[in-house]
């Protein structure tokens, strides 16, 4: 197939080391046409294998600049069955190789930790539940730095450091929601020289507790603290306006135990107010942090958690149906999964198209040479 003029930048020479996982009768079609097709069929607005096959006899005589495709297209069944075999692992590491030659986290970036459930890829009759996919997410630059894939939502626990370990932390901020909260994932974030922030709930004995508790001193004026930082942020968007405070002091020494976690050094709450539907509402979180008692860079941080959610989890809903996704045979789910991060990515990575994700992909799909510059073919 057709690499960039620069191997070690093109993302298809990181897929070079993939086994095809068929047996040689099986081979009609080469691996690296089935997945040169399903990358140019995404990018171009195809959603599942059908529409991939259909966009393959669409895009017939533009894919014979690069394929030779010498049975013609592949089958929806066949694009199916390829994904279904290929080892999961090795393609994720594939896609991290290539995210790791395009985007180096530089100090202070936020790095959203968050897990994503699968919905329609539960499969009862088989007693499968629903894939659930854990991602790193750059907010900065809106880059997928990288992903897990468990059967369940309850195995975030062990997939977080999973995930850490395989990426490339240095110099970073890293959020995660209560799930994350654990010792052995504050241990894991230091170790890979980034600071943390954790939401915290009643999910690790007495630290909300404790922390709760404090604050409320704070409040009452039973307790001082000379070191109290606090931030004021005001927001407007989708038809609400949102207020939030933060409050952050260094950490207590009366934390019970506080040696178990690792570099800790604030605590942090912080209240959102907003009105919606004509009344107001309110929320009280709190959190944890490796970084100093800073309330603004902790607000920052905070916020920038939920650019996982708004940036990456509802585009891959509303414009790549994952939701809806019914690929459920093998490991289908998890590398379509895979699939779908790479082409945000990259699409993200485009600065030559002023427009939203969506119409990017409709060029893409319309404007061959477009698609071209995308994939680094031009």
């Amino acid at each position: 197939m057709g690499q960039d003029s620069n191997p070690s930048v093109s993302f298809f020479y990181h897929f070079a080391t993939l086994e095809d996982p068929r047996s040689e009768r099986c081979q009609l079609h080469k691996l690296g046409d089935i997945l040169f097709l399903a990358v140019c069929a995404m990018l171009g607005g195809a959603n599942d294998f059908v529409a991939m096959e259909k966009f393959g006899h669409a895009k017939w005589y533009w894919l014979k600049k690069f394929l030779e495709l010498p049975n013609g297209v592949p089958s929806h069944d066949t694009i199916g069955r390829v994904f279904s075999l290929l080892d999961s692992e090795h393609f994720i590491r594939c896609f991290l190789g290539w995210v790791q030659t395009i985007h180096r986290v530089t100090a202070g970036e936020i790095i959203g930790v968050d897990g994503k459930t699968v919905r329609a890829s539960l499969d009862r009759a088989k007693g499968q539940g629903p894939l659930h996919v854990v991602s790193a997410w750059a907010s900065a630059n809106r880059v997928v730095l990288g992903q897990v894939t468990v059967d369940e939502k309850s195995n975030e626990v062990t997939a977080i450091p999973r995930l850490l370990e395989m990426l490339e932390l240095q110099g970073g901020i890293v959020t995660i929601d209560a799930m994350g909260c654990q010792k052995e994932v504050a241990a894991k974030v230091r170790e890979r020289g980034a600071d943390y922030v954790l939401t915290v709930k009643g999910n690790q004995g007495h630290l909300e507790e404790d922390i709760v508790g404090y604050f409320a001193a704070l409040d009452e004026g039973s307790k001082r603290n000379r070191q109290r930082s606090q931030a004021t942020h005001r927001c407007k968007g989708h038809g609400r306006v949102e207020t939030r405070w933060c409050d952050a002091v260094p950490v207590p020494k009366t934390l019970r135990h506080l040696d178990d976690w690792k570099d800790l050094r604030s605590i942090c709450r912080v209240t959102r107010v907003w009105t919606e539907g004509g009344r107001e509402k309110s929320e009280v979180r709190y959190f944890i942090s490796s970084l100093p008692a800073d309330a603004q860079a902790l607000a920052q941080a905070i916020l920038g958690h939920w650019g996982i959610e708004n940036g990456l989890h509802w585009v891959l809903d509303m414009y790549f149906a994952e939701d809806r996704s019914r690929a459920r045979t093998e490991h289908a789910a998890a590398n379509l999964a895979v699939l779908r991060r790479w082409i945000v990515t990259l699409l993200r990575q485009d600065k030559t198209l002023k427009a939203s994700i969506e119409k990017k992909r409709l060029q893409a799909g319309w404007n061959e040479e477009i698609l071209e510059r995308l994939l680094g073919l031009s």
